[in-house]
């Protein structure tokens, strides 16, 4: 069901990813993963770390940069006792600028099964350069200036899946609205006034149950922009402006979606579902009951869980389970697929990547859970790692995608944040 309350202007945004100075959400522009940035291929404590910043507590949300503010979200206890916090960084030098905390107004899910592995703070901020929107599950939605006072708070709901996962999708910005995913919470996509923290439309569906990605935008034209979101069993695109849908596309990815579809040109790509795993992509610009366009439907390769990063018209991944492959966007086979070497110990059995890699001055950055991060020439050829590094005494998990920004890449751990550069 689709309640729509108040149509708004559009304003354009670009289907590619061009190096921003900011890196204001979940992935950085459009979820991409791309920056032109020149980053170091290899460190250590002594070289080429700038910085490194105690966290409050853990967390699977990624850092966003605005400008010289980082921001990043954490939780700390369960229960009652459950807490999230947001604090602003700054970027020169890690130092902490202001810490904000905020309690659950619901009953969260508990700390059983998959919540184990991904905690409370899954959800990644967003920022406008003005404000910072943060999506804290039951807890809702809170948006902070720079200085962190709060502007307002909006509820999202208080459900849960049948399988009590917890909530992980990051919202994004589409012109004056802040768009945010809440299908545990409410088994829909909601859309407010930024400024206020007023609803302003909601698109409803039972599908939206078990959904953990991001909504990424795709411009088929300069009179349309769609709003695209995968979750378990279809594929919607939306009018970001009002809501109402204008495509869908059933597929056979059952069970739980946990990813972002990755937009290439005029290829939409989308991998995940359980039990069944497989890989699917659609071309944009359709209308209406898009399932017969499916471009193939392919269970090998495909991922659980991570995302894409594309060079040179390749898409690059690096599996949930640790096999990294490349394919073209339109192609469902595989140019070469390799296990990642250098997977040890609890990190190298079943998900030993949580995170999805990212590509900066055409090297791709993918962080391990709990063996380092993999740095590699994208080849069409096959697998070439050219450095595995790790941050010596943290043996926590790092389930967090890098954010990248002015020469500097942030990484986080569950207990830190680290800041690389030459």
């Amino acid at each position: 069901m689709r309640q729509k309350i108040l149509p708004f202007l559009a304003f354009s945004l670009l289907t590619a990813s061009p190096a921003f100075a900011d890196w204001d959400q979940f992935r950085g522009p459009n979820a991409t993963g791309t920056s032109d940035e020149k980053i170091p291929i290899s460190w250590s404590a002594t070289k080429n770390l700038s910085w490194t910043t105690t966290l409050p507590g853990r967390g699977s949300s990624s850092p966003v940069i605005s400008g010289d503010a980082v921001f990043i979200t954490s939780y700390t206890g369960e229960g009652s006792d459950l807490m999230r916090h947001l604090m602003k960084i700054d970027f020169a030098n890690g130092e902490v600028l202001w810490e904000k905390a905020v309690a659950t107004e619901f009953p969260d899910d508990p700390a059983s099964g998959y919540i184990n592995e991904h905690g409370w703070a899954s959800n990644t901020p967003v920022t406008d350069g003005d404000s910072v929107f943060c999506f804290f599950g039951k807890a809702g939605v809170y948006a902070f200036d720079f200085d962190g006072k709060e502007r307002w708070k909006a509820s999202t709901g208080p459900q849960s899946s049948r399988k009590r996962w917890g909530s992980a999708s990051s919202p994004i910005l589409y012109g004056d609205l802040l768009i945010v995913p809440a299908g545990d919470e409410a088994r829909a996509i909601i859309a407010f006034d930024k400024s206020s923290g007023k609803e302003v439309w909601r698109y409803e569906s039972h599908v939206m149950e078990q959904t953990y990605g991001t909504p990424v935008l795709a411009k088929v034209n300069e009179s349309r922009t769609d709003l695209v979101f995968a979750a378990p069993t279809r594929w919607v695109g939306l009018d970001p402006e009002t809501g109402d849908e204008t495509w869908f596309a059933n597929y056979n990815l059952p069970g739980n979606i946990s990813n972002t579809t990755h937009l290439s040109g005029e290829i939409l790509t989308i991998s995940g579902g359980f039990p069944r795993t497989a890989r699917v992509a659609v071309k944009t610009g359709g209308v209406g009951d898009l399932t017969e366009d499916i471009l193939y439907d392919t269970q090998k390769p495909a991922t659980y869980m991570t995302m894409p990063v594309e060079h040179d018209g390749v898409l690059y991944w690096i599996s949930d389970s640790g096999i990294a492959f490349a394919a073209e966007p339109g192609e469902s086979t595989a140019l070469w697929q390799e296990r990642v070497p250098g997977l040890a110990g609890a990190g190298g059995r079943g998900k030993p990547f949580y995170a999805s890699p990212v590509i900066s001055a055409g090297k791709i950055y993918a962080v391990s859970r709990a063996n380092g991060i993999f740095v590699i020439e994208p080849s069409r050829d096959g697998l070439k790692v050219l450095s595995q590094n790790t941050f010596e005494g943290d043996d926590t998990i790092y389930n967090a995608s890098p954010a990248v920004s002015d020469g500097k890449m942030l990484i986080r751990s569950q207990n830190k944040l680290y800041c690389i550069s030459h």
